[in-house]
């Protein structure tokens, strides 16, 4: 990411700031990798270790599914309306491994009545229905259709997002999430064949000092808990920061698309990086203009990853009986391609209209107990050319 700041900070960094009572004010250093990544120094009006109580923790997290057999599954979330009550309760993960966690979310309450901090990944959220704002010590994000909001570890936000239809992609990693490392320079700009640039994201703004005091809950998302901390003062009292450590937004829609004469291999639609997965968009783009091409992508075998794919908008050329807003993962070890008849019918195609999010994973994802609900038991079975129109139409549960 870029230096930016906000607020009033002191010309330099761990000396005396004072605020108008002469007291100091409180420097917090918030440096990812130890002291080597990214960082950011933020300045508060009170001390933020000072804590009211500590409450006790509620367990939290999805349980893996055991004995999960090799094959390629659907999981047809497109009728979902809601997942739960609130942001955090509503947080339905459907994969995971040790590296990322893939959830679903859309809460029924529209405002958070308290904080949340995760303190053990990043998040990418994707604003696939909905508009809202994500509020920080670091200031205000607004949240539109199509963003990917990029919050890194120990953010502690709320969001509140209008009424309407609300849909929520959820991507935790393990790892910092970056933007992608053979699209930047040796200073981290992004290069000129990028597919996006710094003037396409979106830095916080309109920076909130709350000198409140009272009681303000933070929920601390760690190893399988939700920590519930009380603080005496609100956690937006921040007078000013800076640095390269923030929360952000890029839209699927400034994504420019790489396109050839011949079809592009998915890298091209590379978004962000994070250790051992990637994260991919798939925007509308004009298709191969080879006079023999085949728009339809090749049969492909995931020798090193499993693939997801989230169907966000349009109509996928390669696939039948997939809906807006499901998955497929095919995993590593079987070959995946179109379904029967549509490479052939995608002869000659010249755009395409179509958005998902992909996540490549290099190591296997499981299945979550949460996400059996929505299995689509006949997906494996979909290319199987023996019956009318040479595939299985795809049965939700």
């Amino acid at each position: 990411m870029y230096y930016h700041r906000q607020g009033n900070i002191p010309p330099k960094r761990h000396t005396q700031f004072r605020q108008p009572d002469g007291s100091l004010y409180k420097e917090e250093l918030v440096s990812s990798e130890g002291f080597s990544g990214i960082y950011s120094n933020l300045y508060h009006v009170y001390p933020p270790t000072r804590i009211k109580k500590v409450n006790p923790p509620e367990r939290y997290g999805a349980k893996r599914v055991e004995n999960y057999e090799l094959k390629q599954t659907h999981l047809n979330t497109s009728k979902v309306t809601t997942t739960g009550e609130d942001y955090l309760a509503a947080r339905k993960v459907l994969m995971m491994n040790n590296d990322c966690s893939i959830s679903i979310c859309s809460p029924r309450k529209r405002k958070m009545d308290y904080f949340y901090k995760n303190a053990e990944g990043d998040e990418v959220i994707y604003v696939h229905d909905g508009k809202g704002t994500l509020t920080s010590p670091y200031g205000k994000l607004d949240l539109r259709q199509g963003d990917y909001i990029v919050i890194p570890r120990t953010v502690i936000y709320k969001l509140e997002f209008e009424e309407g239809p609300l849909r929520l992609l959820i991507i935790e990693s393990a790892a910092p999430i970056e933007t992608v490392k053979r699209y930047r320079n040796d200073l981290g700009q992004l290069l000129e064949h990028s597919p996006y640039c710094e003037r396409d994201i979106r830095a916080p703004y309109d920076l909130i000092t709350d000198k409140s005091q009272g009681e303000f809950l933070v929920k601390i998302k760690k190893e399988g808990f939700l920590h519930n901390y009380v603080y005496d003062h609100s956690p937006l009292d921040v007078i000013g920061w800076d640095g390269f450590l923030w929360p952000y937004a890029f839209s699927i829609h400034d994504f420019e698309p790489v396109t050839g004469r011949i079809h592009q291999p998915p890298p091209v639609h590379q978004t962000f990086q994070a250790r051992n997965f990637v994260i991919c968009s798939f925007v509308p783009r004009l298709f191969d203009y080879h006079p023999l091409a085949i728009p339809a992508p090749y049969n492909h075998s995931n020798i090193d990853s499993d693939e997801v794919l989230y169907y966000a908008e349009g109509n996928f050329m390669s696939r039948r009986g997939i809906d807006r807003g499901s998955f497929t993962l095919h995993p590593g070890g079987l070959p995946h391609g179109p379904h029967p008849g549509t490479v052939e019918k995608s002869i000659g195609a010249k755009e395409t209209h179509e958005l998902a999010v992909m996540i490549d994973t290099f190591h296997p994802l499981h299945l979550t107990d949460q996400s059996l609900e929505f299995l689509d038991k006949n997906y494996p079975m979909s290319w199987t050319d023996n019956v009318e129109g040479g595939f299985h139409e795809v049965n939700t549960p």
